[in-house]
């Protein structure tokens, strides 16, 4: 876990690195740096580092920016170009300019003071990572059949134990004698296509349905998350999360990205763990991205399972449900704010056009806060990660069993990407 209100420093790595490569030549003040690091002290050893490496390109004559980084290369960090004018470079003089100018000098005044501050930090080297597989799901097959060429991939061995253990060391045990016993009825409890695609995986290790289903509720019981929602100057929204889990050993192994196939185009995209049919992580092309974070509802199991079994949603299945049938941003967040589900969460979603980028405070039954964007009022970025933004996050969340990192833009589809911690 992390610091409770503030991103950890993977996902601001890895926005900084698409943000260049999607505006090689923007300036490279770190604006979106200042508020986040004068917040966080977890930020001094990784993310420092990697900020004064960003300097130089502001020192350098416009149109010397760093070229783009080809998407293979997962090491380089690059600035988050917001328009600001440059360190030590007046904006330009209009008649309403001076304002403007004034509140961009104590910006750029003021990251100098940070880094200044910071810089005795030890730099230390950012945490190892790579890719996961990218693999193809296709919605045109039967549900019982889409996942069959995924778990080629992997060893069944393995597979059956990480479900072993996951479910042995994270559901209560009474939830096993309530679940295991209607397992034969849980097939019609469930809506498709997560009923038959979880069936067929379930036939396919050799386990039972019932413990399919428990596999899944223990990965929608402990989302630890960081989520970052932002706009630059030019009206461009990004979208980058952390998901923290339990059990890195086992989840970093068999973390994929999905592309979901329908009439040979990809029709969304996610990041998930083989074996949840759900999406904590996805985007829509060219239409909108989706996060969600765990929130801390009391009662988790008690409330989920009885809302399970009235039909309510598992909150990662409305994240991929709406994925597959929203049409935009605005049907994205009427979705994911008002269906049912089996338990409260925090549901990030980012569009293509300025303004679109929100918060979503959920109750099971419906909104409990709607969070958006207001560049124009000076919030152009939003942070969610497990607590209600209205209140204080607790001191002894530190938030360092870090899954993965994602970063996606609904108007740059092909720049998604995700890492995957491998230092454990």
């Amino acid at each position: 876990m992390g610091c409770g209100c503030l991103p950890s420093p993977p996902v601001l790595d890895c926005l900084f690195q698409t943000i260049r490569q999607t505006q090689p030549q923007g300036n490279a003040i770190q604006t979106l740096t200042a508020p986040l690091l004068l917040r966080s002290f977890r930020c001094t050893t990784l993310v420092v580092p990697r900020i004064l490496s960003l300097v130089p390109p502001d020192l350098t004559p416009r149109g010397q920016g760093a070229a783009a980084v080809p998407r293979g290369d997962r090491r380089h960090v690059p600035a988050f170009p917001l328009g600001l004018p440059p360190v030590g470079r007046a904006a330009p003089s209009t008649a309403a300019g001076s304002g403007a100018m004034r509140r961009a000098a104590a910006r750029g005044s003021q990251l100098w003071e940070l880094l200044a501050l910071l810089c005795w930090a030890a730099a230390a080297p950012a945490p190892p990572s790579a890719a996961p597989l990218l693999c193809n799901v296709s919605l045109d097959s039967p549900a019982e059949e889409r996942w069959l060429p995924v778990l080629r991939h992997f060893d069944p061995a393995f597979l059956r134990a990480a479900v072993a253990r996951v479910i042995d060391e994270r559901v209560p045990k009474w939830v096993h004698e309530v679940i295991r016993p209607i397992a034969a009825e849980l097939e019609f409890l469930m809506p498709q296509p997560f009923a038959g695609e979880m069936l067929g995986l379930c036939r396919a290790l050799g386990i039972s349905l019932g413990d399919g289903v428990l596999l899944n509720f223990a990965y929608e019981s402990t989302a630890f998350c960081t989520s970052i929602v932002a706009q630059d100057d030019k009206g461009n929204i990004y979208h980058g999360r952390n998901l923290d889990y339990d059990f890195v050993d086992i989840l970093s192994k068999i973390t994929i990205d999905v592309q979901f196939i329908k009439n040979r185009q990809i029709a969304y995209q996610g990041t998930t763990f083989l074996g949840y049919v759900g999406l904590w992580t996805g985007q829509s092309p060219h239409k909108f991205t989706i996060s969600g974070d765990e929130r801390a509802g009391g009662r988790w199991w008690e409330n989920a399972i009885a809302a399970f079994l009235n039909r309510n949603y598992p909150v990662s299945w409305l994240v991929r449900d709406t994925l597959s049938r929203a049409e935009d941003f605005q049907s994205a967040v009427l979705r994911l704010a008002g269906i049912p589900i089996i338990a409260e969460v925090y549901y990030i979603v980012g569009g293509v056009s300025p303004k679109e980028g929100m918060v979503i405070t959920r109750n099971r039954r419906g909104p409990a806060d709607l969070w958006p964007l207001d560049p124009l009022g000076g919030a152009w970025f939003r942070v969610e990660t497990n607590y209600d933004h209205w209140t204080t996050p607790p001191p002894f969340d530190d938030r360092s069993n870090t899954v993965y990192t994602t970063v996606m833009s609904a108007a740059l589809p092909d720049k998604y990407q995700t890492w995957i911690r491998t230092d454990t």
